[in-house]
C-alpha cells in the first residue's frame, strides 16, 4: 500500500527528524513525502535531507503566500498516491496500522483523523482545552462542545486524494481550515471518523499555534 504524506515545514528542526521517521517506521522506506516549506531558516531542510534514501519532494511557500489550507492544496497538487496523510512536523506516529485506515477510507469516511498525545519537553500534559477533543472513544463525526461545531484536526488525518481535489481547504482561513472543513462536508451528508487507535505524540512547539495559551 502506498501513502503520500503532507508535512508542513517552518522551523522545525527539533522535532521534523522524529516524525520522519517514523513515517518509515508504520508506513515505509516507499512512502512518499511531500515537503511545503515556509521559508525555513533552521536546521529542519538540512535534517530532510539526511533521509536521503527516502522520496522526499520538497516544494516552497512564501511567508506572503502563506496559510494553512493554501500549503495543504499545493501539497495535495503533487501527491501521485491515492491515499494522503496530513500529518505535523512535530508530531511523531507511535500507533498505526495503515490496513484500517484504508479500509474506512473505502468504506466511505472522507477523512480519518487520530488521537494526539500533547507532549510538553517530553512529559505528558493534562489534556485539557484543544486537547480534551482527543479521546480514547472513536466516533462518527465528532462534535465539539466548546467550539460548538464538527471537529477534525490536520495534525494528524488521512484522506483519500481525490477528496481533496473535488473538496480543498479554504485558502483565505488563518487557522482552523480543518474544522471549517469538517462542518462543511459533514453538513454536506459525508461522513468523517475519529479513531482512536491510531495516535502520535504531538509535542511542543514555541511557535506552535496549537500550544498558544496550554502550560
Amino acid at each position: 500500500m502506498n501513502f503520500s504524506v503532507i508535512l508542513r515545514n517552518r522551523n522545525e528542526e527539533r522535532y521534523i527528524g522524529y516524525c520522519i521517521q517514523s513515517l518509515v517506521d508504520y508506513l515505509g522506506d516507499g512512502v512518499e513525502i511531500i515537503l511545503v516549506d515556509n521559508e525555513s531558516t533552521d536546521d529542519s531542510i538540512r535534517i530532510v535531507n539526511t533521509f536521503d534514501y527516502l522520496n522526499i519532494k520538497k516544494v516552497n511557500i512564501t511567508k506572503n503566500n502563506y496559510s494553512p489550507g493554501r500549503a495543504i492544496n499545493l501539497g495535495v497538487e503533487n501527491c501521485t498516491n491515492d491515499n494522503i496523510l496530513i500529518i505535523s512536523a512535530h508530531c511523531e506516529i507511535v500507533k498505526l496500522n495503515p490496513t484500517d485506515v484504508i479500509n474506512n477510507l473505502d468504506s466511505g469516511f472522507v477523512a480519518v483523523w487520530g488521537k494526539q498525545i500533547p507532549l510538553w519537553n517530553g512529559k505528558k500534559i493534562t489534556p485539557r482545552y484543544m486537547w480534551s477533543n482527543f479521546t480514547d472513544k472513536s466516533t462518527v463525526n465528532y462534535f465539539c462542545k466548546n467550539e460548538d461545531r464538527y471537529f477534525l484536526h490536520n495534525g494528524f488525518a488521512f484522506y483519500n486524494k481525490y477528496t481533496l481535489i473535488d473538496y480543498p481547504f479554504n485558502e483565505d482561513l488563518s487557522g482552523k481550515e480543518d474544522r471549517y472543513w469538517a462542518n462543511g462536508v459533514i453538513c454536506g451528508d459525508m461522513d468523517i471518523f475519529y479513531d482512536s487507535d491510531i495516535v502520535v505524540n504531538h509535542h511542543y512547539t514555541d511557535d506552535g499555534a496549537t500550544w498558544l495559551g496550554v502550560g
